[in-house]
């Protein structure tokens, strides 16, 4: 499906807030309610959207501490790459976890409470993944730019 104006504007206000009512996003778009409720329905629909939610606060929510980690796996055969997946799953600090490509295999994004936390985190939660064989530890001093949408321009 080709995206129109209309609908990346859509997209856009919808990053904005996704709370926005279909009168609200009618008025900014200049299309009737009606006809913005059908779009915002065709885009989910079409998984342009993939759902809603909010943005929440770490630092009040205990999760202040924000590290990336590069993980080096023993061996990257998919038995082990598939453990290692698996395993990440089930561990609600890692945020995000990306297969890369260059001088190692994984990159997590990792949210803990604080250093003794990330301490625990690491030998408990991460050297103990199946198959990791080397870690390296970013902890982010300052989050200087932080989009959780995608650009639309």
């Amino acid at each position: 499906m080709d995206l129109d104006r209309t609908d990346l504007r859509l997209l856009q206000l919808l990053q904005q807030d996704a709370r926005a009512t279909h009168q609200s996003l009618a008025e900014q778009v200049h299309l009737s309610s009606s006809s913005v409720h059908e779009r915002v329905k065709r885009l989910q629909r079409e998984g342009y959207i993939l759902g809603y939610r909010a943005q929440l606060n770490p630092d009040k929510l205990g999760a202040a501490l924000l590290v990336f980690v590069e993980v080096l796996l023993d061996r990257t055969v998919h038995d082990v790459m598939d453990s290692f997946k698996a395993a990440v799953q089930a561990r609600p600090e890692i945020l995000e976890c990306h297969l890369v490509a260059g001088g190692f295999d994984y990159l997590l994004k990792t949210r803990v409470a604080d250093m003794a936390a990330y301490r625990h985190f690491i030998g408990a939660g991460i050297w103990s993944l199946p198959g990791v064989r080397e870690t390296r530890t970013y902890v982010v001093m300052e989050e200087v730019k932080c989009v959780p949408g995608i650009s639309l321009a």
